[in-house]
């Protein structure tokens, strides 16, 4: 709405500058001139370029053409507004002292033009830059350069629930407590339990470790932050850490949730394996402020952390300690019954010929996830 009111003042100085000049009726110098000796100007004000004010109306048709006095409007007071550009005439003010005319000055004032002059184009500049942050472009993440990058997905609408997820069922078991605990958190608080405050899915690619993580949120029915481990990190120093705050209160603005990180081992690789020179990295600033976050916030709130990696061996230690991703799920290749489940799952909503064997299709997929 700034952009509006902006636009309607500019545009009413301009209108009111305009209708200021129409409402007078225009002269020749020449025509003022006789006007000035016949003694039909009432009153003048002079500008550095123009010269306006105020005739006395009747007998202008002694002195101007006919075609010209009938074109002079005046009002009700018997007074009639002109103006007329002013050209180089020293003998003006003494014209006009002769005439007994009372004579004003007015100071050109160019406010309306220096501000345009750099105003708008300012404000061109911030709208592109706008347009740019829209679109997504590389002047939204300067806008932005320190805000979360999570995609939320709001209550029941990751669209996947334990329905949805086949073939590992002793992991879907495990999860089942914290959804337990999400639906009825005042249950566990009257008798004193604590959920984890991080759980750790761990397994090889493809097994399903961001799907499980999704159905947790849409069984729980809960806001759900999803973001890569990747996405903490940029060339910005201290980008990351700010980017793990906002998350981080985001999250308890619309709690009970769950944080989801994907891919932690790009965040929480091992700190002093691969440092830059100089002993500083961006990325451990990053992992030190995500233990200070986890360390900070109280799971009875209902923010909970899910975390996934194919790769724990590479974990800081000070993730996997008591009070962080202190329990760990662990995904395998399902195993023929497994992978049958998952082959009725994507054939739910598919037409298949009466011959079509799911149990022998499983059996001819040994190692596959």
């Amino acid at each position: 709405m700034l952009w509006y009111w902006l636009f309607a003042i500019v545009l009413f100085m301009l209108f009111q500058s305009v209708t200021d000049v129409i409402a007078s009726s225009p002269l020749a110098y020449s025509e003022f001139k006789e006007l000035l000796r016949g003694g039909k100007v009432n009153e003048v004000t002079l500008a550095e370029t123009t010269v306006s004010g105020t005739l006395k109306s009747g007998g202008l048709d002694a002195i101007l053409p006919k075609n010209r006095a009938e074109s002079v409007k005046c009002n009700a007071d018997g007074l009639c507004p002109f103006n007329a550009v002013r050209v180089a005439d020293p003998d003006l003010v003494k014209d006009l002292d002769a005439a007994h005319v009372r004579y004003f000055g007015q100071q050109h004032s160019e406010w309306l033009s220096t501000l345009l002059s750099w105003a708008l184009p300012l404000l061109l500049l911030f709208w592109m830059w706008g347009a740019m942050a829209k679109r997504g472009g590389v002047a939204a993440g300067l806008f932005d350069v320190g805000k979360s990058r999570a995609r939320v997905y709001m209550q029941s609408k990751t669209g996947v629930s334990f329905n949805d997820v086949a073939g590992i069922d002793e992991a879907r078991d495990e999860l089942m407590e914290i959804v337990d605990f999400l639906k009825s958190p005042q249950r566990y608080r009257r008798l004193g339990g604590r959920i984890p405050k991080g759980v750790l899915i761990v397994g090889p690619p493809g097994t399903g470790k961001t799907l499980l993580a999704r159905a947790v949120a849409g069984e729980a029915g809960v806001p759900f932050f999803s973001i890569s481990g990747s996405e903490f990190v940029e060339m910005f120093v201290g980008v990351g850490a700010a980017r793990v705050r906002d998350m981080f209160v985001q999250a308890q603005k619309v709690a009970p949730c769950i944080i989801f990180i994907d891919e932690l081992d790009a965040l929480g690789r091992a700190r002093g394996v691969a440092g830059v020179v100089g002993g500083y990295n961006e990325q451990e600033q990053t992992l030190n402020q995500l233990l200070v976050e986890m360390d900070g916030f109280d799971t009875n709130k209902g923010v909970i952390i899910l975390g996934a990696t194919n790769r724990p061996e590479i974990l800081d230690p000070a993730l996997l300690r008591p009070g962080r991703f202190d329990r760990h799920v662990a995904l395998d290749r399902p195993d023929l019954k497994g992978r049958q489940k998952i082959l009725q799952v994507h054939a739910r909503d598919v037409r298949l010929a009466p011959d079509v064997d799911l149990a022998a299709v499983a059996a001819r997929t040994p190692g596959l996830a």
